[in-house]
């Protein structure tokens, strides 16, 4: 496809009006100010008038499935909300609930102009047959929770994590990968912990982890293990070891900020969700100034209740501006980065992200023409400000159209709505 005449975010996250963008298979060939000398070899010609060429976003935490559970939990704090309504309702979702509620919960995301998510939950298998048949990237692992001082490797867990990396990790060109998942540190055990690191490091590949959601959760840790926040105390245990996806860091601790930093830990916010929960909302520019990655996740529709990242982009930077009490300190170029090529590196994509030669062909189209674009003063700070996920018109994933003008070509969209309803009234039918 070639993008014609159409403005961009390029890789700076600057907006440049009239640009042509050609792509060829998985990746971006061609950027210019003019049409390339061969067009002809990029095949269709992509009409770039109103619209904005920028990267997908990269949602950098999320339980897909959990799209069975939306609006079941509402107005609950966070301990009661998973102890009285998810956990009991998860406990009888089956496994092809997962397929369906992971298909739902893609489209949802593409629609979006989501091109890739983190995701931690159960039943992987479904999982990743869902994101494989979608077309989408994905970062995938089965969650772990052990309560027992059982060593993982005496775990079923470590069998079904081979096989999983054996068979999807790294498959179709990178698309498909396998992380570790902890759930979290009070769902877990010194025992398991510290052997589940290990086996991460041996296996070389990232982690996904719950860290500091809330207050209660802190303190309780401390109480627990000799003083020490979760942060200290996943340290301790080798979980910063590997390349970290740590979700939430709502609450920080003054020494926490120098381990996240110095193991490289990306910290993937949650705004809505934290806001919607009232667990509070993380420290982004303090973080950005410890020099620590910030990336961005709608966490699951239970909590959300979308998977709108320009919902999540436009609140993140609101909070960012309104707790400091100063507007400057996340501009909106920063904020995008945020949720776009920041994300994808805490994939461990660095091919992906930004829109330039030689990139990964990750990529989603606005249409400019409403009334909330107008006047194109700053075309950046209108996307953070006034754009929104039902702007996107074009989403494609290594080069490939996933979704277009209101059409999924590779998603049933009606029969997951309707597989993800009945599984829903079942459950809640024997609760």
């Amino acid at each position: 496809m070639l993008f014609s005449d159409i403005g961009i975010i390029d890789e700076n996250f600057e907006y440049q009006p009239h640009k042509w963008v050609g792509v060829q298979g998985a990746h971006i060939s061609f950027v210019g100010d003019e049409a390339p000398w061969d067009a002809e070899r990029y095949g269709e010609v992509y009409d770039g008038a109103n619209r904005l060429l920028m990267p997908g976003m990269y949602n950098a935490h999320a339980h897909a499935p959990m799209v069975l559970l939306r609006g079941w939990g509402e107005a609950l704090p966070l301990q009661s909300w998973l102890n009285d309504r998810i956990f009991p309702f998860e406990a009888k979702m089956e496994a092809l609930d997962n397929f369906w509620g992971t298909t739902l919960a893609i489209a949802e995301m593409l629609r979006y102009g989501t091109v890739s998510y983190s995701d931690m939950y159960y039943h992987a298998d479904q999982r990743f047959r869902a994101c494989n048949r979608a077309g989408m990237k994905i970062n995938l692992g089965e969650t772990l929770l052990s309560f027992d001082p059982v060593p993982y490797q005496d775990l079923p867990m470590a069998e079904l994590n081979a096989r999983l990396l054996r068979e999807y990790h790294m498959a179709d060109d990178g698309r498909l990968r396998v992380d570790f998942n902890l759930h979290a540190e009070y769902t877990s055990n010194p025992t398991t912990a510290a052997s589940f690191a290990e086996a991460a490091v041996d296996a070389g590949v990232c982690m996904q982890v719950h860290v500091s959601e809330t207050a209660a959760e802190v303190e309780a840790c401390k109480e627990r293990h000799g003083g020490q926040t979760p942060v200290e105390y996943l340290a301790a245990m080798g979980i910063f070891d590997v390349p970290t996806n740590a979700a939430h860091c709502v609450w920080l601790e003054e020494g926490d900020y120098a381990i996240l930093r110095d193991k490289a830990v990306t910290v993937s916010t949650n705004p809505v969700s934290n806001a919607k929960l009232g667990s509070g909302f993380a420290r982004v520019p303090r973080l950005l100034d410890e020099g620590i990655t910030v990336a961005l996740g709608t966490d699951g529709a239970a909590s959300n209740n979308n998977l709108d990242m320009f919902q999540d982009l436009y609140v993140l930077a609101l909070v960012a501006s309104g707790a400091a009490q100063d507007p400057t300190v996340l501009p909106p170029a920063k904020a995008l980065e945020i949720a776009t090529r920041a994300g994808a590196l805490s994939q461990g994509r660095e091919d992906c992200g930004l829109i330039t030669e030689g990139m990964r062909a990750d990529i989603c189209v606005l249409d400019t023409s409403g009334p909330s674009w107008t006047p194109e003063t700053d075309m950046v700070s209108n996307i953070v400000y006034a754009g929104h996920g039902s702007d996107v018109c074009l989403t494609m994933v290594d080069g490939r159209v996933l979704y277009r003008d209101g059409v999924w070509p590779t998603i049933d969209v009606e029969r997951a709505r309707a597989e993800v309803s009945a599984a829903t009234a079942r459950i809640a039918g024997e609760l």
